[in-house]
């Protein structure tokens, strides 16, 4: 067994606090591993400071040193050289009785990251072996907001490597991580993955740190550790600050030693006065074996929240269904929008689908839109949800929204970049994808919001993705459909198509797929409007016959109408053949074709239930 969990068996331990918040107090502008190449004498005597401080561990300045944070900087070759450098600055700051920790911080952060395990395994382990060669004490791995990640990581080090391994996991909340998992949960797994330290760091100060610790339980085969922020993040000046409260942090110390804690050092903000006050906190405390943990309070949906509800996947099981997109105006006259709408109740579509500034071009807000449809008409709205307007915070305000307006039909959209419209210098957010957004949905649909706080009820979000027939090869929308399926997905919307021959290909491509699809039908409205559609849009061709067809009638506007509901009306037969879900794309505010269209429909549908009957 090694010198540090020895030590551990009767004694507190405290570590560093921060090492980037006095390089970056010092004007650095690069990250602060690079220092380990560039100023190794300022690394050395940070890392003295702290030790001259009381601290017993310091950890290797390493926590960004991972193949894609230092590519960022042009850094990424010398991953095995910046690890090095710092265990070696480390060693030549240490004395006899300091114990250095190698440290690893996690990939996946609060923004979604498309980097895979194995990817971030194989990054990983260059790191650890790295660390281990130049002779470590310990591991930390710290920072991690992913629960998977991290106990994948453990696991894979123990396979390979006998050395202490300190774990810890950052939440958003105090009680839960983003996933919904309770902390005292999360922690008994990383334990069981291997971990000898398991704890939190980073987000929440000393204050949000008790209380978290308050819920959790002394594990039986590990030791807990903690690394408070200073303070909760200030902005002054337009730099961020923290609060100078080194002599409250190490009395809240002395509460997290009776908490359970056994390592206590510092995160964000913290500096050597900081590690100074909790050595003379702790100085006299021993271990504790027992504690009273407090049960987390436990919210239930209020009875009155119908999650059985009927929605359109449920009716598009069990009947034809129709919805309509209908694009909110990109101006303040809404007369003719809403007398649309109206036309469409009456015609009793099943939903009106509302696009979230499609193109990247300014409309009228859809949730307004919504709001209204929902007070004055019956036909629901199915509302788009673009990734590219909205951060985090701005994504699952929008759903609580959505869901106080009792609207729950949505469509979750990467969305269109910028650039192809009217504004191409607007922001691109995309702090998640399509599918990243309907993980938050369905979490939602939990009672649970991204940084694990629970919502006090549970949302009803009916979750459609998007489906693009109109590629080379379908076999890439298929796959991007499974996994927008194990996202959450319950129903997909298609693209517009114009084939019978596509339609046959969809269904077979998809049948095994236990979800239903409303296939997008869009009438061609002119032969100008052909051929754009032909040349310019991508994926989509018509066949020369059609073309030849427009051609033939494009100076008689009733002919090109007929023409065009004609050949709308014979895609409409072959979908009726294959699915029950109808999309009609009106075009062009031309609702009178989608009138027609979905009475057609409507008549066929009838018909052919009259017939069973």
């Amino acid at each position: 067994m090694s010198q540090l969990i020895n030590k551990l068996k009767q004694n507190i331990l405290v570590a560093d606090g921060a090492m980037g918040t006095i390089l970056y107090s010092d004007g650095l502008d690069t990250c602060p591993e690079a220092y380990n190449l560039t100023h190794p004498d300022k690394i050395e005597r940070i890392h003295r400071s702290y030790i001259e401080s009381g601290a017993d561990i310091i950890q290797t300045n390493t926590y960004g040193a991972n193949f894609e944070k230092l590519k960022v900087f042009g850094l990424e070759h010398k991953v095995k050289e910046i690890h090095k450098a710092a265990v070696q600055i480390a060693k030549k700051a240490a004395n006899d009785e300091t114990f250095i920790l190698g440290t690893v911080g996690g990939f996946r952060g609060v923004k979604q990251e498309d980097l895979g395990l194995e990817a971030i395994q194989y990054h990983t382990e260059i790191q650890v072996d790295t660390l281990i060669e130049e002779g470590v004490d310990g591991l930390l791995f710290e920072t991690y907001y992913d629960l998977e990640e991290l106990t994948n990581i453990i696991q894979a080090t123990k396979r390979k490597h006998r050395i202490p391994i300190i774990a810890q996991l950052t939440a958003l909340n105090t009680n839960y991580l983003r996933d919904g998992t309770e902390i005292n949960t999360a922690l008994q797994r990383v334990v069981d993955s291997g971990a000898d330290i398991v704890g939190l760091n980073c987000h929440h100060g000393p204050h949000h740190m008790q209380q978290s610790f308050s819920h959790i339980e002394l594990p039986d085969n590990a030791y807990l550790s903690c690394y408070p922020n200073a303070s909760l993040l200030d902005i002054e000046n337009s730099r961020f600050k923290y609060s100078d409260n080194a002599e409250y942090f190490g009395k809240v110390a002395e509460q997290l030693i009776q908490e359970g804690v056994r390592i206590i050092g510092g995160c964000c903000g913290t500096t050597p006065e900081h590690i100074q006050y909790i050595k003379s906190s702790v100085a006299n405390l021993k271990p504790v074996s027992t504690k009273n943990v407090i049960p987390i309070k436990k919210y239930n949906s209020p009875s009155h929240v119908n999650t059985q509800q009927q929605n359109l996947t449920t009716k598009v099981k069990a009947r034809p269904t129709i919805i309509v997109e209908l694009d909110t105006p990109k101006h303040l006259d809404t007369e003719t929008f809403f007398r649309n709408i109206k036309k469409l109740d009456d015609a009793q579509i099943d939903a009106v689908t509302l696009a979230d500034n499609s193109l990247a071009t300014v409309r009228i807000s859809n949730v307004a839109a919504a709001s209204i449809i929902k007070q004055q008409y019956d036909i629901e709205p199915l509302v788009h949800i673009t990734c590219r307007d909205r951060n985090l915070i701005g994504l699952q305000s929008h759903l609580l929204g959505l869901s106080l307006l009792n609207v729950n039909e949505i469509l979750t959209i990467t969305g269109d970049p910028s650039k192809i419209g009217h504004l191409p210098g607007a922001t691109n957010v995309y702090d998640v994808n399509s599918k990243g957004l309907t993980e938050i949905a369905l979490r939602f649909n939990e009672g649970i919001n991204t940084d694990g706080d629970a919502l006090k009820t549970k949302t009803n979000f009916n979750i459609a993705g998007a489906f693009d027939p109109n590629v080379r090869k379908l076999e890439g929308s298929v796959k991007r459909a499974e996994k927008k399926i194990e996202s959450g997905t319950h129903y997909f919307i298609t693209q517009p198509v114009y084939s019978t021959e596509k339609i046959e290909e969809i269904y077979e491509a998809t049948k095994h797929l236990d979800v239903p699809f409303f296939i997008g039908i869009m009438p061609v409205t002119s032969y100008n409007n052909a051929l754009f559609l032909h040349n310019e849009v991508p994926g989509i061709k018509l066949s020369e016959d059609i073309l030849e067809q427009f051609e033939a009638v494009k100076d008689d506007k009733e002919k090109t109408k007929a023409l065009s509901l004609k050949l709308s009306k014979e895609l409409i037969d072959t979908v009726h053949k294959y699915f029950n879900g109808l999309y009609l794309i009106t075009p062009f505010q031309k609702v009178d074709y989608t009138l027609a269209l979905a009475s057609y429909s409507q008549s066929i549908t009838s018909s052919k239930q009259e017939a069973i009957l």
